[in-house]
């Protein structure tokens, strides 16, 4: 009885090891996701500020981590290897730590960061010029996409530099709502509009991009807190494992 409970438990925490390698894959590619793409709002945060890259860089050494934690638990627990198990309980315990502690300063900064990223796009906006730029051709993609204009509005574009010091009458290209009738003159992501109604969406992308990282986050959550009652689960079966091994021959340890 006490050998088949072993045996279970030997195998069980190796089930876990293998999903906690896997979801350690998804985490260290969702690091590489936010570091390599171009075509989503995600560029246009990154090439503004260093603090996305850095996360970025954190998933990709985190998930690293979690997969090679994975391979050394499932070999630790198949060839019954106490030093490994204790060394696999420990790495666990500091990486469930961290990730609380990542959790909770997330959640108590989540003001700053929204007013940093208000702050981000708005100097995006006043600085755009449409030439060339990877953050202005995705903030285009995202007004299209969105159907919308400005950040909390048209009234953002006022503020840019090119508008603002011209005697035309000017607008983002991305921001023409193809609903609305007029004429435009195109000036690389600039257009010129030939009457004063300006022909653009009157709503803007705040609430539009806020529920596009509100929905990605709930994943990245979600496989966040799968992982952590993995991490939980390996933790018990781990130290139980360690524990028969030391009782039933304590003996055959060392040669490891």
């Amino acid at each position: 009885m006490g050998k088949g409970c072993i045996t279970a438990t030997k195998y069980f925490l190796f089930l876990f090891n293998l999903l906690f390698f896997i979801f350690g894959a998804l985490i260290m590619g969702f690091g590489l996701w936010v570091l390599l793409d171009n075509q989503s709002f995600i560029a246009v945060l990154q090439e503004s500020s260093n603090t996305l890259k850095v996360a970025s860089y954190i998933l990709i050494a985190v998930g690293s981590l979690s997969m090679a934690m994975g391979f050394f638990g499932c070999i630790g627990a198949i060839y019954e290897i106490r030093c490994l198990l204790g060394l696999y309980f420990t790495c666990l315990l500091l990486i469930l730590i961290a990730q609380v502690t990542a959790g909770v300063m997330v959640y108590f900064q989540r003001d700053r960061l929204k007013h940093e990223m208000s702050n981000i796009i708005k100097d995006m906006l006043v600085n755009y010029t449409g030439v060339n730029r990877t953050t202005e051709h995705t903030w285009d993609y995202i007004q299209r996409k969105m159907q919308c204009c400005g950040w909390t509005g048209p009234g953002n574009w006022s503020d840019n530099t090119a508008i603002k010091n011209s005697s035309q009458i000017f607008y983002a290209c991305s921001c023409r709502n193809v609903s609305l009738p007029g004429t435009d003159v195109r000036e690389t992501g600039l257009c010129e509009h030939l009457s004063p109604d300006v022909p653009v969406y009157d709503t803007g992308c705040m609430h539009s991009v806020e529920g596009w990282l509100l929905e990605n986050c709930g994943v990245i959550l979600g496989i966040c807190a799968s992982v952590a009652v993995i991490e939980l689960l390996g933790m018990i079966l781990s130290m139980c494992l360690c524990k028969s091994i030391v009782l039933e021959d304590y003996t055959k340890v060392p040669k490891y």
